[in-house]
């Protein structure tokens, strides 16, 4: 059985704290993605968070699509606590040494298991961060899960990847890995929202 690579829960925590903090008057803030406000990017956050716990739990092989756009409606009710207990049940089924094992599927895309964790990993990082930026919050995110998206996106195209990234924006020479982490998924490190 395979071990599990890294665990969730500190991302998870410190998105749920971000989301914890986000209030009716948020909603329709611009978060540093082109076009998305806040009230977008937390329906995303409900979709790619259960997403990935079923590519987790392998759940979703055969029956995943891909992503759709922010829906022209309400957060549902409760919205907070739903993407509360989404996250930490998505830090729960990246635990289980089986959902590591294999191939998954997320989103109408089949990875090797690893491979979906650390694009789960990287979803809940960057969007704490645009959440963080559209609503005048701080996200630093733990040390170890910079060193896995890293590792997992240091050969990011410069042109970035459509629909993930824009092109890389190039860092100075003495950026943390948190800062170059940024750069490489099209993210300006000092841009406020």
């Amino acid at each position: 059985m395979a071990t599990p690579h890294f665990d969730l829960e500190s991302a998870t925590d410190a998105m749920v704290e971000i989301v914890s903090g986000i209030g009716a008057d948020d909603l329709t803030a611009a978060t540093p993605s082109p076009g998305v406000t806040v009230r977008d990017l937390l329906f995303h956050t409900i979709g790619f968070s259960e997403a990935f716990r079923q590519g987790a739990t392998k759940e979703g092989i055969g029956r995943s699509a891909p992503p759709e756009q922010a829906p022209d409606a309400d957060l549902p009710d409760g919205w907070g606590e739903l993407i509360t207990t989404q996250l930490k049940a998505l830090a729960e089924a990246w635990r289980d040494p089986a959902a590591w094992e294999g191939d998954t599927e997320v989103g109408g895309v089949t990875a090797p298991a690893p491979a979906m964790a650390g694009f789960a990993l990287n979803e809940v990082v960057m969007h704490s961060w645009d959440l963080a930026r559209a609503t005048g919050r701080r996200f630093e995110p733990a040390d170890k899960d910079v060193a896995v998206l890293l590792e997992q996106f240091r050969d990011t195209p410069r042109e970035g990847v459509p629909g993930l990234f824009g092109p890389v924006i190039e860092v100075p020479a003495d950026a943390s890995d948190w800062e170059r982490l940024l750069g490489l998924t099209g993210r300006d490190p000092h841009r406020q929202a």
